[in-house]
């Protein structure tokens, strides 16, 4: 399997970039893709991909709300770890746990559908 970050950064392009319909960017009907949202230059994973990780988040998000968040700041938005954590006003260390929890039940999901 290849590096859980990786995939979920090229993910995260893809899902800034408008290919995602879950729940990204809430914008007015007629308006969508007028206001930048995330890096648009980062390198993206193909459609099938990002579906398949688009389900994992989904699911990440009916049962660790906090990490599903975390998720979404880091890897769509482009926040960094340590700004999130200033933000939640907590340690760096607890933020990154936080995400290698997300990563473990992301990485559990794809298991399980392979």
């Amino acid at each position: 399997m290849r590096d859980i970050y990786e995939v979920l950064d090229r993910w995260g392009a893809w899902a800034a970039c408008d290919s995602s319909g879950v729940d990204w960017q809430p914008i007015a009907a007629g308006f969508k893709g007028l206001l930048p949202h995330g890096k648009k230059s980062r390198p993206q994973c193909c459609d099938d991909e990002g579906i398949m990780i688009d389900g994992c988040v989904a699911r990440l998000r009916k049962y660790k709300p906090d990490e599903y968040e975390l998720v979404i700041a880091h890897f769509v938005i482009g926040i960094s770890l340590r700004a999130i954590a200033k933000r939640r006003k907590c340690s760096d260390g607890t933020i990154r746990k936080d995400l290698q929890t997300a990563l473990g039940f992301i990485i559990g999901v794809i298991s399980t559908m392979n």
